[in-house]
């Protein structure tokens, strides 16, 4: 294995979701989020990805959400892209931790209103006992927030998952795929191909 820049990982990053970016017809940055509880019991779900850098990968949600709660207890997580039209997926695996209140200010911000609305409307992940339930409660915001911005819910926010391990796989015939690993190395990366 060869020692390499702590950017080299996220150069890569951005260039293949650049691509993906100009080739899915459909979110793009859609990823699964994969989480455990304190004892190890697995969920995953798909999330946005909302912002990427050399700091890591970012994601927002209801930090009461069962994602949030078992963030909480268990920062340990994983990400994976898939890109069919590209034939490429991108594994990610580090621990996340909650964006800074600027940055989920920021990113509220610019949620489309309902959007915003919905976020204080809804309990995430919470028992539910009917559709007109919610639409009251989306209602009462709605008049609530009238004629005034929408501000971030308190309990609403942001993780960033600092990769230590990030994996680059595309697809070849016959299944002779490449596979590229990065792990991280002190204040750099090591760098590995790994058999398909």
């Amino acid at each position: 294995m060869s020692q390499i820049a702590i950017a080299a990982p996220f150069k890569l990053f951005a260039e293949w979701f650049a691509a993906a970016k100009a080739s899915e017809t459909v979110e793009p940055e859609a990823m699964n989020l994969a989480t455990a509880t304190r004892d190890g019991v697995p969920s995953s779900r798909i999330v946005l990805l909302r912002g990427h850098d050399e700091r890591g990968f970012v994601f927002f949600t209801n930090f009461d959400s069962r994602k949030g709660e078992e963030l909480f207890a268990n920062p340990r997580a994983a990400l994976c892209f898939h890109w069919k039209s590209l034939q490429r997926q991108i594994r990610v695996e580090g621990n996340a931790a909650p964006v800074s209140d600027a940055e989920g200010d920021a990113y509220f911000s610019r949620r489309a209103r309902m959007s915003q609305i919905g976020a204080w409307a809804s309990d995430q992940s919470r028992p539910l006992d009917s559709r007109a339930t919610f639409e009251r409660r989306v209602a009462d915001m709605e008049a609530r927030f009238k004629d005034q911005p929408v501000p971030r819910p308190p309990r609403w926010s942001g993780f960033r998952l600092v990769p230590d391990r990030i994996e680059f796989w595309q697809e070849r015939p016959f299944r002779l795929h490449d596979r590229l690993v990065y792990q991280r190395d002190g204040d750099g990366w090591t760098v590995a191909r790994l058999y398909p």
